[in-house]
């Protein structure tokens, strides 16, 4: 079984830290002078439960708020209070996020400008395994292929983790800290320290998460224990305040149990460092510079006896990931009534892979065998966006992209878990695809309080790691060779409004998809079952719709709803992995320091499903019924320095699972579910201290 994991110097010096902020507060007048786009870093003590729109097209919110259901642990589990997005879970941490039905590489997810890209073949560490959210200011969804400045793809929307360093006028300081406690042994530990005068600023951030297992609402036990653990600095130099370049390193370490699988994550190591520069608010026609190089490294390692009892012969896996990108845009701005955004981006990255030999890892451990290459990518993209002002409340935005992607297949032999294929039919080949994207955009504010927009899309998307190197064919034990990049056209529409007492926003699109990668399970080959990639022709549509209504000055009213539907046009049938109609209902409180609130969450049963199918993360295992779920939360803010958050998830201890969550394995001394089942009844308690 997995091990308990237990408080550490950090969680313990941060408790001790809080009652000293009355004296730290007294010196806060030694702290820099704000911008006005800083105000997102106060922290209010209201609840996130679901956050508004502020624009038609895109969601924004601060990371480091309090949020229900508990606050996150990992990038997804933070973004799957956005209406319309949802998370694949699979244990404690490190789920797939889902939004509009579509995963994985179909969401772009940037890391302070940088793509991260894990180790897994089976998924365990996806992009947003090593976000660590307090680490972040902003955090931003571009919904749909709406923008062509942040890589290839994007065909479901964008997503940007974002720091932003303050500039300091004159000498200063700021801290910030935050400790979270929670049921299952849960705690969540954040320091943000940062010094500087006009000339330049220094940073540091640690973060430690660590859970044990959790159960679900019968007092089932799940294996979903976890650790994680990061360390970042920075340094930056800022001449003036609109000029930055930055010098910046990452060392995160985890470790996390699963329940979907025979095996766990005991180790999940990224190393990092980036150079950033910004020069902004320039005179003439280069009115913006910015330019980027970053490496990341992600050292991975499953087995199935660190975190659980073995019960079969010892094994490992051992894969990594190096990937170095960079990027560089300018600005211009040739007159009042145009901007143009033109840049260029980079990204290769190399893949290799060593296991246990024969006999298992007592007999052959993976640390003696040699590390062997099995997969090459490299993506050369350039963009260019135009908005063009046609008046004061009417605009129209377009951009283009082009990227010239290559993948190489290094690998001699494949095998299918323990059992070798033979040799691998497309080794040595190359991939060379020229991919196209773009989109057009009309923007109409229809008076002061209501934006609208109208925008079409269309984006090519080259297969990824696990739809090329992770799966077979349907005629070939390699997919390399035999999965065309898909090809996404959307239709976006989307207005939001804010007046009086009324914030609310609706959103709706549909779309068409030649050339789909579907990743089937089970699919029979002789005298065994394999799991595919194939195209087909897919076609999705939905809406995201919500309000916000201050009723009165102390009591505001919330609601939700998101809807998608899928359809495999090809076989003509419903589409894999697509969740059910859910709603969110919500009524909050606040009065001087004192807030409180309720959330329901309601979700319909899922009755279009396709069994075996779906993407490279999960695949449908039936019909899902419907639920609902209630919490609460309150807070306290002592001052605008010092807030507390209080939590109770699943108040009624119902026993349920998402609809897109991988099925259970059977897992040593864990009780076997049909699937992964979301935690009972949850308490919590967050504590945040700013001092600046």
């Amino acid at each position: 079984m997995s091990p308990s994991f237990r408080p550490t110097a950090l969680a313990l010096s941060l408790a001790v830290a809080f009652p000293l902020h009355a004296y730290a507060q007294a010196d806060a007048s030694t702290a820099p002078a704000r911008k006005a786009s800083d105000a997102l870093e106060v922290l209010p003590p209201v609840v996130i439960t679901a956050p508004i729109m502020q624009t038609p097209l895109v969601t924004q919110f601060n990371p480091r708020d309090p949020q229900q259901p508990l606050p996150a642990n990992d990038g997804a589990s933070l973004l799957k209070t956005i209406p319309g997005m949802s998370v694949i879970r699979k244990g404690g941490t490190d789920g797939d996020p889902v939004f509009r039905g579509m995963a994985a590489s179909r969401l772009n997810i940037l890391i302070d400008g940088e793509h991260i890209l894990g180790g897994c073949g089976m998924r365990m560490d996806p992009p947003t395994a090593y976000v660590f959210p307090d680490t972040f200011d902003k955090v931003s969804l571009i919904k749909g292929p709406q923008s062509v400045e942040h890589g290839p793809g994007a065909s479901a929307g964008t997503v940007l983790f974002e720091r932003k360093p303050t500039y300091f006028r004159k000498p200063g300081a700021e801290f910030k800290a935050a400790l979270t406690g929670a049921s299952f042994n849960r705690y969540d530990t954040y320091v943000d320290a940062k010094a500087g005068t006009p000339l330049g600023y220094v940073q540091a951030q640690a973060t430690e998460a660590a859970s044990g297992d959790y159960e679900d609402g019968d007092g089932t036990q799940v294996n979903s224990a976890y650790r994680r653990r990061s360390l970042s600095a920075a340094v930056g130099w800022t001449p003036d305040e609109h000029t930055r370049l930055e010098l910046s390193a990452i060392e995160s370490r985890a470790k996390a149990a699963y329940a979907d699988r025979s095996m766990d994550g005991s180790k999940f190591d990224r190393s990092n460092v980036g150079l950033k520069f910004e020069k902004t608010h320039m005179n003439g026609l280069l009115n913006a510079v910015e330019a980027q190089v970053y490496y990341n490294y992600v050292d991975h390692v499953m087995d199935n006896y660190t975190l659980r009892t073995p019960t079969s012969t010892p094994m490992t896996s051992n894969p990594d990931r190096e990937t170095t990108g960079g990027r560089l845009a300018v600005t211009l701005r040739p007159d009042d009534m145009h901007k143009i955004v033109l840049g260029m981006d980079q990204q290769t990255n190399i893949h290799t892979l060593r296991k246990s030999g024969m006999g298992g890892d007592l007999v052959t451990p993976y640390t003696t065998q040699k590390r062997m290459e099995d997969a090459r990518f490299h993506n050369l993209g350039l963009f260019g966006e135009v908005t063009h002002l046609i008046n004061d409340e009417q605009r129209v935005v377009a951009g283009l992209r082009r990227d010239q992607w290559e993948a190489k297949d290094r690998r001699t032999t494949l095998s299918s878990g323990m059992m070798s294929l033979g040799p691998n039919p497309t080794a040595g080949l190359d991939r060379d695809e020229s991919l196209h994207s773009g989109f057009l955009r009309y923007e109409h504010d229809l008076g002061e309080h209501t934006q609208s927009y109208i925008g079409l899309g269309y984006t090519e998307r080259a297969p990824d790691y696990w739809e090329l190197f992770s799966k077979e064919a349907l005629s070939s034990i390699s997919a390399f060779d035999n999965v065309k990049p898909e090809k996404t056209t959307q239709l976006d529409v989307g207005v939001t409004h804010q007046q009086g007492p009324w914030d609310a926003f609706a959103s709706a699109y549909v779309s068409q998809v030649q050339d789909y990668i579907l990743i089937q399970s089970n699919v029979v080959k002789g005298m065994r079952t394999a799991t595919v990639a194939r195209n087909i022709d897919a076609s999705t549509w939905g809406a995201e719709i919500g309000a916000h209504y201050k009723a009165t000055p102390q009591w505001t009213a919330l609601g939700s709803l998101a809807y998608v539907n899928g359809q495999n046009r090809s076989d003509d049938r419903a589409l894999g992995q697509i969740p059910p109609l859910e709603a969110r209902l919500g009524l909050n409180w606040q009065r001087g320091a004192w807030s409180a609130g309720s959330l329901l969450r309601l979700v319909a049963s899922q009755h279009r499903y396709a069994v075996n199918e779906g993407n490279i993360v999960g695949q449908d295992l039936g019909r899902s019924g419907g639920f609902g779920v209630a919490s609460l939360h309150a807070g306290y803010a002592w001052s605008k320095a010092v807030k507390l958050s209080v939590g109770i998830d699943n108040l009624f201890d119902k026993t349920y699972a998402e609809a897109i969550s991988r099925g259970g394995s059977g897992v040593s001394g864990y009780d076997t579910t049909y699937r992964v089942n979301e935690p009972g009844r949850t308490g919590w308690l967050k504590v945040q201290v700013a001092l600046d």
